[in-house]
C-alpha cells in the first residue's frame, strides 16, 4: 500500500514544482511589461499627440494653399477666356505678350547672328550641288577661341547653342545645320571615291576643306568610306557638339540628350541609307570565293558604329547599317541572281544573227567539276552488287560513238552560247555557296531560261516572222538549249545542297517546252516560204495554152521565181541548219512547188503537141535546177550522201519525172510504163489521171481508145 501511494503521489509531486517554477517566471515577466508601460509606452504617447497636432496645423495650412492656387487658376482661366473672346483684351496682357514677343524675337535675332558667326558654311553655287568639282568648293569654318568681351568656358559655341535650347530654337537650328552637313560633307564623301577631307586648324578657327586624290577609282572599300565619315563627327564632336545642355525642367526628353546625340537622330536614317546604298550594296562580293573576305567590311562597320557611339551620335543597339553588312550572305545571293538574270536578258535581247558553229567535237566550256563524294561511289557500290557481273561489265565491252548524243553541226546565235556558259558557270558558283544561296542561284538559272522562252520570241517576233535565216538560227537555239537542259541537272546533282540533291534539281521539265518553241517557229516560216510558191504558181494560168507566148511566159516566169526563191532559201539556210533538217525542209517546200505543178498539168482538158513540149521544157527546168538547192557546201563532203537521194526528201520527185515522161511518150510507150498496173505509171498516178491525160494529150482515135482500155 505504502509502495502503491508513494509511485502515485511522486509524479504529482514533480508536476507541481514545474508549475511553480512557471509561476515564478510569469512573475518575472508582468513586472518588466508593467515597467515598460510606465516608462516608454507613456513617453511615446505623448509625443504622438504632439505630432498630431503639428500635422493637423501642416494640413491647414496646405488647404490654405490649395484654395489660393485654386482661386489662381480660376482667374487664369477666366483670363484665357477673356483673352479667347474676340473684342476684349486687356490691355496689360497685349502690352506683355507683345513685348513678350519682341525680346523673344530680338534675342533669337542676335543669337542667330552669333551662330552665324560661329559656324560658317562656304557653299558652291546651288547649281553645281551634285558634282565632285562642287564638293570641292565646300567649307566648314568653325571658331575655336572666344572674342575677347566674352568670358565663358568651353567651346564659344556653348553659350549660343545652350540660348536655342532654353528659347526652343535648338531643334530647328541643328536640323538645318545637319541638311547642309550631309547634303554638302557625308555625302559627297560616300559618293566620290577621289573626295579626301582636308583639315586645317588655325589660331582661332578649324577649317574642313576637300581635295581630289586619285581620279581613276571607280568605288572603294567601305572601310576607307568609315574613317572619312568618322573624322568628320570626331571634328564636330570636338569643336561644335561637345556641350552639356541645361534645358528648362519641362522639356524633360531633350534635357536627357546631348547635341550629339540629337544632331544623330536627325541625320543617321539617311546617312546610314546612303552608306548602304552607295557603299556596302556596291562592296558586296559577286564571286563566292570572295565572300570570307567580307568580313573585314563586317568588323569596319562594328568599329564605325562602336566609335559613334563613343562620341554619343548613336544610341542603342545594332542599326540596319549593321544589319546590312551581317546579311551578307543574302545580299550575294541577290545581287548574284540579280546581275545574272541581267546578264541574261540583255544577251536574248542582243541579235540573234551572230552566229558560232556548232560542231560534234565543239562543246560549251564546262567547268570542271570534281569527282563525286565517297556517298556517291557509296552509290555506285550498291548499284553494283544488284546487276549481275556480266552486266557490270558490259561498259568494258562495247563502247557508244563520243558523237552518240551530240547535236549535230550547226549555227546559233553566240549569245545563245554565252548564256549557256553563264548557265554553267552559276550553277558551279552554287556549288561552292552557302544552302540558301545555291537554292538561290539555282532557281536563277531555271530563271534564265524561264525568261528566255518568254522574252525571246515576243522581243524579236518581227524579225523571227520576216527573215527566214533567223528562224532557222531561234530553231537551232531553242533546240541547243533543249540539248544541254537533259543534263545540266545531272551534272550538277551531287555538288548542289542536300535539299537539291533528290531529284528538285532539274531542268528536263523545260526540255519539251523549248524543242516546241523551236519547231513552232521553224514551221511558221515554212508555212510562209509554201504560201509564196503557192502565190507565185497561181500566176501560171493553170499551164494551159501554152502556145500562146504570152502564156508561155507567165508560166515560165512563175518556175523562175519558184526556182529563184528555193535557191535564196538555201543560201541562208544550208549553213545554218542541220544537215537533215536542211534537206527535210527544202525538200518538202520543193516538194510543195512540184506538187502544185502535176496537180495543175493533171488537170488540163486538152493539151495540144506544141503545149506539151513547152510543159516538158518548165518541168525539164525544175528537174534540173530544183536538186542544185541540196548541192553540199565545198567543205561539207561527209553530207554528199545526204543530199544527192532527192527522192527522199521530195515525195513527189518521182511522180513529176512520170509526169515528163508521158508529156513526151507515144500511146504504146504509155501502155508500157502502165504495164497492167505493175508498171512505175501505175506507182505515181492512178488509172482515171492516166486516162484524163490520155484524153488531153491524143485525139480521139481507135488507138487511143485501145490505149485507154488497156489503162485499168
Amino acid at each position: 500500500m505504502i509502495n502503491k501511494k508513494y509511485n502515485e503521489f511522486l509524479p504529482s509531486m514533480q508536476s507541481a514544482e514545474d508549475l511553480v517554477s512557471q509561476v515564478d517566471g510569469l512573475s518575472s515577466n508582468i513586472d518588466l511589461l508593467k515597467a515598460g508601460i510606465e516608462n516608454e509606452v507613456q513617453r511615446d504617447l505623448n509625443v504622438a499627440v504632439a505630432e498630431f497636432t503639428e500635422l493637423k496645423q501642416q494640413l491647414e495650412r496646405d488647404t490654405l494653399v490649395l484654395s489660393i492656387l485654386k482661386k489662381l487658376q480660376e482667374a487664369r482661366s477666366s483670363l484665357n477666356m477673356l483673352e479667347s473672346r474676340k473684342g476684349f483684351e486687356l490691355k496689360i496682357l497685349k502690352a506683355l505678350s507683345t513685348e513678350l514677343t519682341v525680346q523673344t524675337q530680338n534675342m533669337l535675332y542676335h543669337l542667330g547672328e552669333e551662330w552665324q558667326k560661329l559656324a560658317v558654311w562656304k557653299l558652291p553655287p546651288s547649281k553645281e550641288s551634285s558634282s565632285l568639282e562642287s564638293a570641292m568648293h565646300s567649307e566648314l569654318h568653325l571658331r575655336t577661341v572666344p572674342s575677347k568681351e566674352e568670358e565663358i568656358a568651353g567651346p564659344p559655341v556653348a553659350s549660343v547653342l545652350q540660348a536655342f535650347a532654353v528659347l526652343g530654337e535648338l531643334h530647328t537650328k541643328l536640323k538645318i545645320f545637319g541638311q547642309l552637313l550631309l547634303k554638302y560633307v557625308l555625302k559627297p564623301l560616300i559618293s566620290y571615291p577621289s573626295l579626301q577631307p582636308f583639315t586645317e586648324e588655325q589660331s582661332d578657327v578649324f577649317i574642313l576643306r576637300f581635295k581630289s586624290g586619285e581620279p581613276n577609282l571607280d568605288h572603294f572599300s567601305p572601310m576607307e568610306v568609315f574613317d572619312k565619315i568618322k573624322l568628320i563627327f570626331e571634328v564636330l564632336h570636338k569643336y561644335l557638339l561637345n556641350v552639356p545642355l541645361e534645358q528648362p525642367a519641362e522639356d524633360k526628353k531633350e534635357c536627357r540628350l546631348t547635341l550629339a546625340e540629337l544632331l544623330g537622330d536627325m541625320i543617321w536614317e539617311e546617312l546610314s541609307d546612303c552608306l548602304i546604298q552607295n557603299c556596302l550594296v556596291n562592296s558586296i562580293p559577286t564571286n563566292s570565293s570572295k565572300l570570307e573576305q567580307y568580313i573585314e567590311v563586317i568588323k569596319s562597320t562594328e568599329e564605325f558604329e562602336k566609335a559613334l557611339k563613343n562620341m554619343q551620335f548613336l544610341k542603342g543597339d545594332t542599326t540596319d547599317l549593321l544589319k546590312y553588312a551581317r546579311n551578307v550572305n543574302s545580299h550575294f545571293a541577290n545581287k548574284k541572281c540579280q546581275d545574272v538574270i541581267v546578264a541574261a536578258r540583255n544577251l536574248m535581247t542582243s541579235e540573234i544573227h551572230n552566229t558560232v558553229k556548232i560542231t560534234p567535237d565543239s562543246c560549251v566550256t564546262l567547268p570542271k567539276l570534281p569527282d563525286p563524294g565517297a556517298g556517291d561511289h557509296l552509290k555506285m557500290q550498291k548499284t553494283s552488287k544488284l546487276l549481275p557481273n556480266d552486266m557490270v561489265n558490259l561498259e568494258n565491252e562495247t563502247k557508244l560513238s563520243q558523237y552518240t548524243f551530240s547535236l549535230p553541226t550547226c549555227r546559233i546565235s553566240s549569245s545563245v552560247e554565252k548564256l549557256m556558259e553563264l548557265a554553267y558557270q552559276t550553277l558551279l558558283e552554287a556549288t561552292a555557296s552557302t544552302d540558301q544561296c545555291c537554292i538561290q542561284l539555282f532557281y536563277s538559272v531555271r530563271n534564265i531560261f524561264q525568261l528566255f522562252y518568254d522574252v525571246v520570241p515576243t522581243y524579236h517576233k518581227e524579225n523571227l516572222q520576216k527573215l527566214p535565216q533567223l528562224a532557222a538560227i531561234h530553231h537551232n537555239n531553242c533546240m541547243y538549249i533543249a540539248h544541254h537542259l537533259l543534263t545540266l541537272g545531272h551534272q550538277f546533282r551531287y555538288r548542289l545542297t542536300n535539299i537539291l540533291c533528290d531529284g528538285a534539281a532539274t531542268f528536263v521539265d523545260l526540255v519539251p517546252g523549248f524543242r516546241r518553241l523551236g519547231m513552232e517557229c521553224f514551221l511558221a516560216q515554212m508555212r510562209v516560204q509554201k504560201g509564196e510558191i503557192l502565190e507565185r504558181l497561181s500566176s501560171a494560168r493553170n499551164f494551159s495554152n501554152m502556145d500562146d507566148e504570152e502564156n508561155y511566159c507567165a508560166a515560165n516566169k512563175a518556175i523562175r521565181q519558184v526556182l529563184h526563191q528555193l535557191k535564196r532559201l538555201g543560201k541562208v539556210w544550208q549553213d545554218v541548219l542541220p544537215v537533215n533538217i536542211y534537206c527535210k525542209a527544202m525538200g518538202t517546200l520543193l516538194n510543195t512547188a512540184l506538187t502544185e505543178v502535176v496537180t495543175r498539168i493533171a488537170a488540163l482538158e486538152d493539151i495540144s503537141a506544141e503545149d506539151a513540149d513547152r510543159l516538158y521544157s518548165l518541168c525539164r527546168t525544175m528537174v534540173e535546177e530544183g536538186p542544185q538547192v541540196f548541192t553540199p557546201l565545198p567543205e561539207d563532203d561527209k553530207n554528199k550522201k545526204y543530199q544527192e537521194e532527192v527522192p527522199v526528201y521530195v515525195q513527189k520527185w518521182m511522180t513529176f519525172k512520170e509526169l515528163m515522161i508521158i508529156l513526151q511518150a507515144n500511146l504504146q510507150e504509155i501502155v508500157d510504163q502502165w504495164a497492167d498496173g505493175k508498171g512505175p505509171l501505175a506507182a505515181e498516178f492512178s488509172a482515171a489521171e492516166v486516162k484524163s491525160l490520155i484524153r488531153a494529150l491524143f485525139q480521139n482515135t481507135e488507138r487511143r481508145a485501145a490505149a485507154l482500155a488497156k489503162i485499168k
